[in-house]
C-alpha cells in the first residue's frame, strides 16, 4: 500500500478521443515522443488544443485540475 498520497479516489471525469487507422503510425510516433513533446507544451495546453481540433464545446470550470 501507500502507492498514493492521501485517500486514493477515482477522477470523475474522461476524455476520449479517436482517430482513423490511416493515422496509426502519427499516433505511434506522438506517443514515442511525448516526454519531448511535453517539454515544448504542459498537458493542459495539449489537452485543450485537442478539445479545440476536435470542436469540443467545453466550459473551463469543469476542466480537471492539472498538477
Amino acid at each position: 500500500m501507500g502507492f498514493v498520497k492521501g485517500k486514493f479516489r477515482w477522477q470523475e471525469g474522461y476524455g476520449a478521443f479517436t482517430y482513423a487507422r490511416s493515422e496509426r503510425d502519427v499516433v505511434i510516433q506522438y506517443i514515442m515522443n511525448q516526454e519531448k513533446q511535453h517539454q515544448k507544451n504542459s498537458f493542459r495546453e495539449e489537452y485543450v488544443d485537442m478539445l479545440n481540433d476536435f470542436e469540443v464545446i467545453y466550459d473551463e470550470k469543469y476542466l480537471f485540475e492539472f498538477y
